[in-house]
């Protein structure tokens, strides 16, 4: 995703940060939030649906919905590390073959993307300045199912996303976090013509699906 420089996301998301989340994932599976977006994918039906999935990472909604019957993926990411692991795990499972990677950012990529049935960000929209921009392009290509998961805007999170991108100032780097309100991430998908679905929250994040 783009945040102010070219590179800040390979810079950020490197092989070593892909190769610890990978061995986690393998370890552990998904996170509980990854977790809960994709029972909730999985209970609106992904059987031979097509999937474009946004800041993918190691893959963990990818490699759980071809499980569940999908047809198709599509791995969309600035971090090329992420990609490699998230083939990789894809060549182990012998699932690469239904597996397509796009290095670079979505918006830039968006064009050249067809729109598939499920569009998931699964805590991409927080790694976006364009929060507007990201949206319209990502809902625009969801046939029937848009997954996400964002944190919520509450004042501990206010804080916590200070403190990251204080730390990221220090350690001059480029890559920042965003709280975009909740009510203009919903506003944006209901201009996209999706309604809510599905939503469950955590202290920290909220988990929705959106169907067209």
């Amino acid at each position: 995703m783009k945040c102010g420089c070219a590179d800040c996301y390979d810079v950020m998301f490197d092989v070593r940060m892909a190769r610890k989340d990978l061995k986690h994932f393998r370890k552990d599976g998904p996170d509980p939030t990854t977790r809960a977006l994709i029972d909730a994918l999985v209970s609106a039906g992904v059987k031979d649906a097509t999937v474009l999935d946004v800041g993918g990472g190691v893959g963990a909604i990818q490699h759980a919905l071809l499980e569940q019957g999908a047809a198709s993926t599509i791995d969309v990411d600035a971090s090329a590390e992420y990609l490699r692991a998230a083939r990789e795990e894809g060549e182990r499972r012998g699932t690469a073959g239904r597996m397509s990677f796009v290095h670079g950012d979505f918006i830039t990529v968006a064009p050249d993307i067809e729109p598939m049935d499920v569009v998931t960000l699964d805590k991409v929209i927080c790694c976006y300045p364009d929060m507007e921009t990201l949206v319209a392009a990502s809902a625009s290509r969801a046939k029937r199912l848009y997954g996400a998961v964002f944190p919520r805007d509450r004042w501990s999170t206010k804080i916590g996303i200070a403190a990251i991108n204080a730390f990221m100032r220090v350690m001059r780097r480029g890559f920042r976090v965003y709280l975009h309100p909740v009510a203009a991430i919903d506003a944006a998908l209901r201009r996209q013509g999706l309604s809510p679905r599905a939503e469950r929250q955590t202290f920290v994040w909220r988990v929705v699906v959106y169907a067209r």
